[in-house]
């Protein structure tokens, strides 16, 4: 039976790899590879984190198997792959935009799926399947292995992530991802916990109605009312500057409330001065401290001179220190830090609030939960946060693709790092899959909750 499954998997493979282009040359593929490489080496501003002898031994041998991949394709797995190892979520590959990947239609099926409790949840169908598979349903296994096996060969390895839980999300979330034409043969456990098994190929889902319904496209900004006293606010990305103006045109509400919910579960960045522009009215400080910076200073001199040094030679000598760093790449050039001063004669909002964060809050966000480290109105509640912000520096490879390597390092301005870790919430609220098939939200609730004991 398995070498049957492992004719039909490379039946399936072969028909996929047809359909896919096949235009890069061994020496592009190369090319492409020492590129990215040699991009990291020189600007990766976590290289102290990565193991060398074994990211050097990954690439030699790398450079013989890329030129085999049988497509365009299988390079840049490969190439995301290896980038992988580097476990940061502000470094990635990108396909070219002539290599389509699906994720959630499969012809007549067509099922999103997500990681509640650690497990790969359906939650949500086309509507024509949702008595087959229920909302709630979990995916237990893919192609003859179990789930979490599946995940951890065949998915995970293929995903730059700086934290483990943000990982696991994404894993989940893409753990069907392929391309039209490629076939999973999947089992589904039921909530009634009836097993059924389904084999799946990629191909466009015609119908278009799903269970349950999308909800309302967020806009980038929300505003309601949870009650009489408090009031709630989503910023939803700050990646649009108009983000601010819209915030100043809700403050005449703002000015009523006696409590406030910000929410920054779906914000993933943008600009950090954004951010700040509408923190700057949530403050009675005239001072606002971010994030500390670094990143990597490379000059060739000092490089050469260091490997002559050692740890000994550093001891009261700056310059042999700065050679000795250069040499073992780890010479950094801090960024003046200055706090943000405002100048605001606006009236403030300083009244108890919650700031709801979870997984999705990063970037950018997270720099403005940094500004918000030391206002004693204000808690987190929710998940930690994604655990990745910083410069990504932007670079093309052959075949239309491209890269990104994070060049900047940021920390809380005492060096404490969150970048990795995530920052914690105050009270951590962690929904169960019950929440969500009730449509709670469970975060929210609490928010509210622990607000009517402050208005006591």
């Amino acid at each position: 039976m398995k070498q049957v499954f492992l004719m039909l998997s490379f039946f399936f493979a072969m028909n996929t790899f047809a359909q896919v282009p096949n235009k890069l040359s061994p020496s592009d593929k190369v090319y492409g590879l020492s590129k990215f490489w040699e991009e990291v080496n020189y600007n990766f501003v976590y290289l102290d984190k990565v193991d060398r002898t074994m990211w050097d031994n990954k690439y030699k041998e790398l450079i013989s198997s890329v030129q085999n991949t049988a497509n365009d394709y299988e390079y840049y797995r490969e190439l995301q792959k290896f980038c992988a190892l580097l476990k940061d979520g502000h470094t990635n590959i990108s396909f070219p935009n002539n290599i389509e990947q699906m994720n959630t239609m499969f012809g007549d099926y067509r099922f999103m799926i997500k990681n509640i409790e650690g497990k790969a949840i359906i939650v949500r169908t086309n509507l024509s399947k949702k008595e087959e598979i229920p909302t709630g349903s979990e995916i237990i296994e893919v192609n003859g292995k179990p789930t979490p096996q599946y995940i951890a060969e065949n998915v995970a390895p293929y995903i730059s992530s700086s934290t483990d839980y943000v990982l696991q999300d994404w894993s989940i979330t893409n753990l069907l991802r392929g391309l039209d034409g490629e076939t999973f043969i999947i089992k589904i456990k039921k909530p009634n916990k009836k097993i059924i098994e389904l084999t799946l190929t990629h191909k466009k889902t015609e119908e278009e109605e799903v269970f349950p319904p999308y909800e309302p496209d967020r806009q980038l900004l929300d505003f309601k009312w949870i009650n009489k006293e408090t009031a709630y606010v989503s910023l939803n990305g700050f990646s649009n500057k108009k983000i601010d103006s819209l915030f100043v045109t809700k403050l005449p509400e703002l000015y009523k409330a006696k409590s406030l919910i910000v929410d920054l579960r779906f914000n993933t960045g943008g600009s950090t001065k954004i951010g700040r522009e509408i923190l700057k009215y949530l403050t009675n400080d005239t001072i606002l401290y971010g994030s500390k910076t670094k990143s990597r200073l490379h000059i060739p001199a000092f490089k050469a001179w260091g490997k002559y040094a050692n740890v000994k030679d550093t001891i009261n000598n700056a310059w042999k220190k700065k050679a000795y760093l250069s040499y073992h790449d780890q010479y950094y050039h801090d960024f003046e830090y200055s706090p943000d001063t405002i100048h605001l004669k606006a009236q403030r909002v300083v009244v108890p609030t919650v700031l709801l964060i979870g997984h999705n809050t990063a970037s950018a966000a997270e720099d403005f939960l940094i500004f918000t480290d030391n206002q004693k109105h204000m808690i987190k509640m929710g998940e930690k946060s994604n655990g990745s912000t910083g410069e990504p520096y932007v670079f093309e490879l052959p075949g239309g693709g491209s890269a990104k390597v994070c060049t900047k390092k940021d920390t809380y301005p005492d060096g404490r790092e969150f970048v990795g870790f995530g920052i914690k919430p105050d009270i951590e609220i962690i929904p169960n899959l019950k929440d969500y098939l009730n449509k709670r939200d469970a975060t929210l609730e609490e928010a509210v909750k622990y607000l009517k004991t402050k208005m006591k």
